[in-house]
């Protein structure tokens, strides 16, 4: 989030997923949160409003987030390429440690919490102080939006999943990352939200560590195939 996560992963070899890379799947999904949180830095984008129909609409020439139910928890569809995306903010927070849930645990710093049933709110008081925490690194005024727009019911996986969908929404770049995948674009677009991705620059938007976007974009497409290979055929069930 808004805040330094706790760890960065391995630095950078050439190559990326273009923007041009045109993925075959346009499916609905969410808006972002808002950033600010105790010690944190705020992003300056008004809270949403509006919770109900499909992904997007638009009222007096001014976008505004619309919801559709889902089964299960939160609106947001898991398509093996949000969930590679998913996977790639994780690595860029430091939390992605190997694709196990623990980073769903992790407060900033890299502690471990048992209690997912609610944001912990524990202020980590180190290099940077932050009271950040989860698999995205959400601050608990960010966590506080999400979870009350989307109803979510606990601090678990998949609610945490459904919050990071929302505030990628919420900086207005996931249908277009839907139909582009990830790029440099995308990346910039969500640095204000994870101060370890790279704006255009390549600088973190919050002048903290960040990530180098090559080494961003290998491992996405990395994980965006291993996803797409594991993903049910038509006719088969998840």
């Amino acid at each position: 989030m808004n805040g330094l996560g706790p760890a960065h992963g391995a630095a950078g070899a050439a190559g990326g997923v273009l923007c041009g890379l045109a993925l075959a799947l346009s499916l609905p999904l969410l808006n972002n949160g808002r950033g600010p949180a105790p010690l944190a830095i705020t992003t300056g984008k008004a809270p949403v409003t509006t919770v109900q129909t499909a992904d997007r609409a638009s009222a007096n020439g001014q976008s505004r987030l619309t919801l559709t139910p889902r089964d299960g928890v939160g609106p947001y569809r898991i398509t093996p390429e949000r969930r590679a995306l998913l996977n790639t903010i994780r690595f860029a927070e430091g939390t992605w440690t190997g694709g196990r849930h623990d980073g769903y645990r992790m407060l900033y710093g890299g502690r471990l919490i048992a209690d997912l049933t609610r944001h912990p709110e524990i202020l980590v008081r180190s290099r940077y102080n932050s009271a950040a925490a989860g698999a995205y690194q959400f601050l608990p005024r960010t966590w506080e939006e999400a979870a009350r727009m989307l109803r979510l019911p606990d601090f678990g996986p998949a609610s945490q999943d459904q919050a990071a969908l929302y505030l990628v929404e919420r900086r207005g770049v996931l249908q277009r990352f839907d139909r582009q995948g990830l790029c440099h674009e995308v990346l910039a677009r969500l640095a204000p939200e994870w101060a370890s991705l790279p704006t255009n620059s390549g600088q973190s938007y919050y002048g903290q560590p960040v990530q180098d976007a090559r080494v961003l974009l290998r491992f996405y497409s990395a994980q965006l195939a291993r996803e797409r290979a594991a993903a049910p055929g038509p006719g088969q069930s998840a």
